[in-house]
């Protein structure tokens, strides 16, 4: 269960991360953009350092919570000092016990697709673009369900997302992606030293194709706020 242990970036970074070194820096390539970094401290912010909108979510987690792709667990440690019942859920290993020697109480190392938990959650959390984890439009009916599965009735899925049709603007005129493809699913491959992921596909999705597609497959939308960059928060509540 969980990402193997000898190809886990993120993990591994974080494990030296918290064995006390510093500067360190995950690599990310992308089909769409020149390669980029993930400073590898970002990951252990605490409430003050987030930005305003993943403060915002973590005010709108209500029940019992769920934290999928949890990562290292800042988010899960913020909830459990509000005293809710928070999981934390990741396929790194060693986000996972990194996140389990910050004082993470409850961790599964497991992929969202194949958990199948003893109960079910009032709110789902997927922060850092966690409908990524839908990896394209055609697969959001899987997501969804899989979202349902997961949540009592009347529970409710808090993400955000960005709108990347910015990336295609050049001055006053918009360039599509190809007509075959929506222009938010990107191809991603991330390296840290010697661990390096097959290439994957992460969804970035726009606020009016989401609510579109939340209806469709029984969820209403409502957007909470904007970021100031093309980036938006949400939730999503599972129509009765």
């Amino acid at each position: 269960m969980g990402e193997e242990r000898n190809n886990d970036p993120l993990g591994q970074a974080a494990l030296d991360y918290l064995s006390g070194k510093r500067g360190l820096e995950i690599k990310v390539q992308s089909n769409i953009v020149e390669d980029d970094v993930i400073p590898v401290d970002y990951l252990f912010r605490d409430f003050s350092q987030m930005p305003p909108l993943e403060q915002k979510a973590l005010n709108h987690c209500t029940g019992k919570v769920l934290d999928v792709g949890g990562g290292v667990g800042s988010h899960a440690l913020e909830l459990q000092k509000k005293g809710i019942d928070v999981t934390l859920l990741d396929t790194s290993y060693g986000c996972c016990q990194v996140a389990r020697q910050r004082g993470v109480q409850k961790i599964i190392n497991d992929d969202f697709y194949t958990f199948e938990p003893e109960g079910k959650f009032d709110t789902l959390l997927l922060m850092m673009n966690g409908i990524g984890l839908a990896a394209a439009i055609d697969h959001l009916p899987v997501f969804f369900a899989k979202v349902k599965q997961l949540l009592n009735p009347g529970g409710k899925l808090i993400l955000d997302s960005s709108d990347l049709r910015y990336l295609y603007i050049d001055e006053d005129s918009y360039c599509h992606a190809p007509e075959e493809q929506y222009y938010g699913e990107v191809m991603y491959t991330m390296q840290y030293g010697t661990h390096k992921t097959a290439p994957f596909e992460w969804l970035f999705i726009d606020p009016a194709l989401l609510a579109q597609k939340a209806e469709e497959n029984g969820f209403l939308f409502n957007k909470i706020a904007e970021g100031e960059h093309y980036d938006y928060l949400t939730s999503l509540s599972l129509i009765n």
